[in-house]
């Protein structure tokens, strides 16, 4: 059978790619486990230093898939059968809210490459990652209400650090389809690009060369203090820098600038 998600991995860079593109990408129960399998491959290898999440085929993702809403028009059972209740660990979550928030807890950047559609579950598997590249004909939605149900693949943990209160809550009622140009002006994307792919697998190779310990703080830094109270982020600085400080790479790094040559960084422990 075909991998549903496949990962690619060279010069520390792991091309993550979703992988049913007969369906657009279009997320049944088994493509929820694979996208969970894959991020905790993801967390366990020490030699990737940034991912690049995209979609195989036509789309980036086009959201659950048809025949999971036409079970949730049958009986009761049918309806509470189809949703992905439990996963094999004990992080706060579903197995579906998962597939958005493990971009956010792998301890290495993630960007995203968004083509042609990302709607519901799509698109907030898209918010997931740190930062975003999307076509410009990509066509992106809050899509839940068309169903008549809420955006639930992790949507509280994400869109609140792109958009205002106000925004969200339009998204969020309107199901309003966004083109790259529109998305990037509310903050959805970062970048829009004619090839995203391609403009994420560049920037992913720039944060490749850099110290891995530095970005895997970076990273641990502003994911865990962006919302916590003062005292928590300033400990929080304070902490991940000693660590740092004399640190194997971050000699090197010092050596590398003054030496004027490209860095040989070793692989975090």
């Amino acid at each position: 059978m075909t991998e549903l998600v496949t990962i690619d991995i060279n010069n520390h860079v792991a091309d993550v790619r979703l992988n049913r593109p007969e369906k657009m990408n279009a997320i049944n129960q088994k493509m929820w486990l694979a996208i969970s399998e894959a991020g905790t491959s993801l967390a366990d290898n020490s030699e990737i230093r940034a991912i690049v999440l995209s979609g195989n085929g036509r789309a980036f993702c086009a959201g659950l898939d048809m025949e999971s809403f036409q079970k949730m028009s049958g009986s009761g059972s049918e309806r509470s059968s189809n949703i992905p209740i439990s996963k094999p660990d004990a992080l706060p979550g579903n197995l579906a809210q998962t597939a958005a928030l493990l971009w956010k807890r792998l301890p290495v950047p993630v960007i995203a490459a968004i083509h042609g559609v990302a709607y519901g579950a799509g698109a907030q598997i898209a918010l997931g990652p740190d930062i975003r590249f999307a076509a410009p004909d990509m066509r992106m939605s809050v899509l839940e209400i068309k169903w008549g149900l809420i955006p639930d693949v992790g949507i509280t943990q994400t869109l609140r650090n792109l958009v205002s209160l106000d925004v969200a809550k339009e998204l969020t009622f309107t199901g309003r389809i966004l083109d790259g140009q529109a998305a990037k002006e509310l903050g959805l994307v970062t970048h829009v690009s004619e090839n995203p792919l391609e403009a994420a697998m560049e920037l992913a190779t720039e944060i490749a060369s850099k110290s891995p310990d530095a970005i895997r703080s970076g990273k641990r830094l502003l994911e865990e203090a962006w919302h916590a109270d003062e005292r928590t982020g300033l400990e929080l600085e304070t902490k991940l820098q000693v660590k740092l400080i004399g640190s194997d790479n971050q000699v090197e790094a010092i050596r590398a600038n003054f030496e004027k040559r490209a860095p040989d960084f070793k692989d975090p422990k």
